[in-house]
């Protein structure tokens, strides 16, 4: 049995580097029939924002070859729900719980923020720099680096345990990005966010999502999200968690030898329910196959 304790600072210490991705795994407690949530390195609970949002109209999810489309737009019932109901269910699972915060405004991002940094249990949160900024133009915080810097620069200020800023990766150059918001005060860094697509539906001649245009997940866009997190973990100092089209423990070990310390299981908990626990295994049994004593003997090789 190898070492797969992973340390990504400020007080977020996994007993393995894996994770599952925000969207893919509910709350948790949907899981809890298929895998022991205490086996994970930790689980990151659904996009949550300040106020209750309903979401996009359907239809908002698509697939497409080795891989999906999702226009779901954030729906949850809001911070105070989470506080109230949904936090008290899942605090006391033995792993780490990390919180994935949205907003459309930077005080939405902040109000939110200082809310979760109350909740004892909580080790830390995941900032979603993909959204819209509605007083920008609709254009996303995440896709330039004055208004990815200003927001993680404020969250920064009222949250005091670790900050994880979930990168988007329909930008120009992901690595001035990542450097912006390390320079805020960034813990880490995950990566990557959706790709933005799109599918039409040839015999209605119409597209097939409401929103017309979506975000594309799945085995589809490792190669992509490789390279970036490849990029990314050469560019910065802070740990880098690596997620997008890890179906099975062969793609987590690439991602850690392009220099991720972690990695967060998406889409393919959609097709099977206990892929993270096996991919956990499956990290050990190649460790052991190649005579690596821990984990990090292998983050960043290539």
């Amino acid at each position: 049995m190898a070492d797969l304790n992973i340390n990504l600072t400020r007080g977020l210490q996994l007993k393995n580097p894996v994770l599952t991705a925000s969207g893919t795994f509910g709350y948790g407690i949907e899981f809890q029939d298929f895998i022991d949530l205490n086996r994970l390195g930790g689980f990151i609970v659904k996009g949550t924002t300040l106020k209750h949002r309903e979401g996009n109209p359907y239809p908002r999810m698509a697939e497409t070859p080795s891989g999906m489309l999702n226009a779901v737009g954030l729906q949850n019932k809001g911070v105070d729900y989470f506080i109230e109901h949904i936090y008290p269910e899942i605090k006391d699972v033995q792993t780490n719980i990390l919180v994935n915060v949205s907003g459309s405004c930077i005080a939405d991002y902040v109000a939110t923020a200082e809310k979760i940094n109350a909740l004892d249990k909580i080790p830390g949160i995941e900032l979603n720099i993909s959204c819209p900024n509605v007083k920008e133009g609709g254009m996303a915080f995440g896709t330039n680096c004055s208004s990815a810097a200003e927001v993680v620069k404020a969250v920064r200020q009222v949250y005091s345990k670790h900050l994880m800023v979930k990168l988007s990766p329909n930008v120009t150059s992901i690595q001035d990005i990542a450097l912006a918001v390390e320079a805020e005060g960034a813990d880490s860094i995950s990566l990557i966010n959706t790709l933005l697509g799109m599918a039409i539906d040839a015999k209605r001649r119409k597209p097939i999502l409401s929103t017309i245009t979506g975000g594309l997940s799945g085995a589809c866009v490792k190669p992509i999200a490789l390279r970036m997190v490849w990029q990314v973990a050469k560019a910065v100092k802070v740990p880098v968690v690596g997620l997008g089209g890890i179906m099975s423990a062969t793609d987590a070990i690439e991602f850690l030898l392009a220099g991720a310390s972690a990695v967060q299981i998406g889409t393919a908990n959609f097709i099977d329910p206990a892929i993270t626990v096996k991919i956990v295994d499956g990290i050990n049994e190649y460790l052991d196959e190649n005579h690596f004593s821990s984990v990090k003997d292998i983050i960043g090789l290539i």
